[in-house]
């Protein structure tokens, strides 16, 4: 027979962004108590509002599972002594086991004899284990911060109130500090009368929804997704895809119910991201953009409870908007009295790190820099790159982005455009903060790109060089976001850019007292970007063995270095691509350690080796050029032409001859080949 079963741990309000992981452990600490207590189950699932976490597992067992246990115990050597009587070893494991020493069973294992004690455990009534289950799993659950309330040990999201524990109809006794399990439990704090007695699992739910608690998170979240939806509609609007805003609203209210408010259209002069922001980030508001894309003076707010009175939601509501858009106008207003470049001075007067100087310093570190990557890669003009690097940490200093820290970069693209500033500067100023974290979208402008990077090489060089380094999940400053953001720009851009160059100005520029000397920094931040690297292209489905055969030659260039590996993967497919392995192949296997590729010509004797230096010497010019102008798959074709000749050459001669001349010949030969191969990646690294 099999029952569901209930836990409700009731407690005050958990906040929403504790939720999700809550949940997800629930359900996992659960299903992992019932197999090691062998309770067999159909389906665990876990459930939450904002006041309670609700584990159900539906069709538990009402009885163990027996258990046949066999644990391996000392060897036959060990277990008799030199008369064949057991021996304390022999004895002490038997009685570890609950068993006689003749009940023990000698088996084989590996060809050696061991003791074996092998039992049967009869399983329990699940109704008789189930509370301390229970009473694990909850003290199981961990949060990002716990609290301990009045003298009690337990530690929790926030203090527990009530527990329900239900095994069918029966109620599982288990105690946690001085909360006692029952059958009672809670609806809606302000909407349900009282508490509610759940005679069993099955009227669970219906009860909890009859009190206005909607448990299933799921259900939840969709009815709040079509509440909004259609209230947005009535507007003549549409609302903001934001799945971390639903999901927060989700997990704030039990009863929900989506209402349209209003505000003045005066504030659409405000910016539309200080707007989203103040409504999203602020009160959990839901904006709403008109059929042209253009945000609405209106709101959708998620009320916890029924629509009763629902006018008086609305208009306190607006009151409360009213007030955080009236800041955000008014800083606004202020903020464009002067010019956005009227900021610049006071950045000497903030500090950036207490060893890398202020905010000044690092603006005219990013104006050398950025003016060096345009010398660099032809892109942006050194009149913009030098303006953009000035202005760009200007908002800084600005009243909304104290207010607003999440809207940097972009007040200061809105200040600049209303400064009268170029749109190439104003763009950049925002782009160069770009990618801000993973699925961002990358600067598209030529000065947003070149500021972009700047930043992030002043941002690696100079951390490095003071011994800020990423260690293991600790990152305060972002280093492999900024790494990344690095390379996902390079990758897109295809941009021709000498990274030693460029890591080496950067050092330069740092007028400070640094614990790495300029070659560390540079090999230490190259290293670090090249991991990154890597697992960009990982992420992009490039093969292990592809990215470890190109990353082992040694390079600056990080676009020169993605061209290889994508032909080097796209090569591993292609008809030409046996013959060249055998050429590699045949070729290095044999010179692997033979480290001079000069030929003596004149020693040759065969004419298949001959026939193979004329074609060598045919063909070795035309693989540089290809490899200098990048047709790094061209190089791989022409090398796989040369198979006819190198299989001949094997069938003809052999190479390790006791005259040493020509023994060199043949292998400088060899080598030769196998390092015009090695000029685009280790080949001997790739899997087969």
């Amino acid at each position: 027979m099999a029952r569901d079963l209930i836990l409700e741990i009731g407690v005050e309000e958990i906040p929403s962004a504790y939720m999700e992981k809550a949940l997800a452990d629930l359900a996992s600490i659960a299903g992992k108590c019932w197999r090691d207590a062998r309770l067999a189950y159909r389906e665990v699932k876990s459930f939450g509002t904002p006041r309670r976490l609700v584990l159900f597992v539906e069709g538990l067992q009402e009885r163990q599972e027996d258990a046949h246990i066999e644990n391996r115990g000392p060897k036959r050597t060990a277990a008799f002594d030199s008369e064949g009587k057991p021996s304390r070893a022999g004895l002490g494991f038997a009685r570890s086991q609950g068993l006689d020493f003749a009940n023990l069973e000698i088996r084989e294992v590996g060809g050696v004899e061991y003791l074996f004690a092998v039992k049967s455990e009869p399983g329990k009534a699940a109704a008789e284990i189930l509370p301390a289950l229970l009473a694990d799993i909850i003290h199981a659950l961990s949060f990002p911060k716990s609290m301990r309330w009045g003298y009690y040990p337990t530690r929790f999201a926030r203090p527990i109130r009530w527990i329900l524990a239900l095994f069918g109809n029966e109620v599982l006794p288990l105690t946690i500090d001085n909360i006692a399990s029952d059958r009672i439990s809670y609806g809606h704090r302000f909407l349900s009368s009282g508490p509610i007695e759940v005679p069993d699992t099955e009227a669970y739910f219906h009860l909890l929804e009859k009190n206005y608690v909607m448990v299933n998170q799921v259900e939840r979240r969709e009815c709040i997704r079509q509440q909004v939806a259609e209230v947005a509609n009535r507007a003549g609007g549409t609302p903001i895809n934001d799945e971390d805003l639903l999901e927060e609203v989700t997990h704030l209210v039990e009863y929900p119910t989506a209402f349209f408010g209003n505000f003045s259209p005066s504030y659409l002069e405000v910016p539309p991201e200080v707007l989203t922001t103040t409504m999203i980030e602020h009160q959990r508001y839901f904006p709403v953009y008109g059929p042209d894309g253009e945000l609405l003076p209106g709101f959708i707010g998620v009320r916890n409870g029924t629509e009763q009175a629902l006018d008086l939601v609305v208009a306190g509501n607006e009151r409360v908007i009213k007030a955080r858009l009236e800041d955000a106008l008014f800083f606004w207003k202020e903020d464009t009295r002067k010019p956005l470049e009227d900021l610049v001075p006071g950045l000497r007067d903030v500090l950036f790190h207490e060893r890398l100087g202020s905010l000044q310093d690092k603006v005219e570190r990013l104006q050398k820099l950025a003016v060096l990557l345009g010398q660099e890669t032809g892109l942006g003009t050194p009149e913009h790159l030098e303006r953009a690097a000035w202005l760009c940490k200007a908002d800084l200093l600005s009243n909304m982005v104290y207010e607003f820290p999440e809207l940097q970069g972009i007040m200061g693209r809105y200040y600049a455009i209303h400064s009268g500033e170029e749109k190439e500067v104003s763009e950049a100023i925002l782009e160069h903060y770009l990618p801000r974290f993973s699925g961002d979208r990358l600067p598209q402008s030529g000065t947003g790109i070149l500021l972009s990077l700047a930043e992030k090489i002043d941002n690696l060089v100079s951390c490095f060089a003071i011994g800020i380094k990423p260690t293991g999940s600790q990152d305060p400053y972002a280093l492999r976001r900024q790494a990344i953001g690095l390379v996902n720009i390079v990758l897109e851009q295809q941009l021709p850019l000498d990274l030693e160059t460029v890591l080496k100005a950067a050092y330069d520029n740092l007028e400070v007292k640094t614990d790495l000397s300029r070659e560390e920094t540079t090999g230490e931040v190259l290293d670090f970007i090249l991991q990154r690297m890597r697992g960009v292209l990982s992420e992009r489905s490039y093969a292990y063995d592809v990215l470890d055969a190109v990353f082992a030659l040694s390079s600056f260039d990080l676009g020169d270095l993605y061209k290889r590996v994508a032909v080097v993967q796209d090569f591993k497919q292609s008809p030409h691509y046996n013959d060249f392995m055998v050429v590699f192949n045949r070729a290095n296997n044999l010179s692997r350690k033979w480290d001079d590729e000069s030929v003596d010509a004149e020693v040759l004797v065969d004419d298949s080796e001959k026939e193979l230096w004329r074609a060598y010497n045919l063909v070795r010019f035309d693989i540089h050029r290809a490899i200098r102008n990048g047709d790094y798959l061209q190089a791989l074709e022409t090398l796989a032409g040369l198979r006819p000749r190198v299989d001949d050459f094997f069938l003809a001669v052999m190479v390790m001859v006791d005259d040493e001349a020509l023994r060199a010949a043949r292998l400088g030969l060899l080598k030769a080949i196998a390092n015009l191969c090695h000029m685009v990646a280790d080949f001997g690294r790739i899997v087969e």
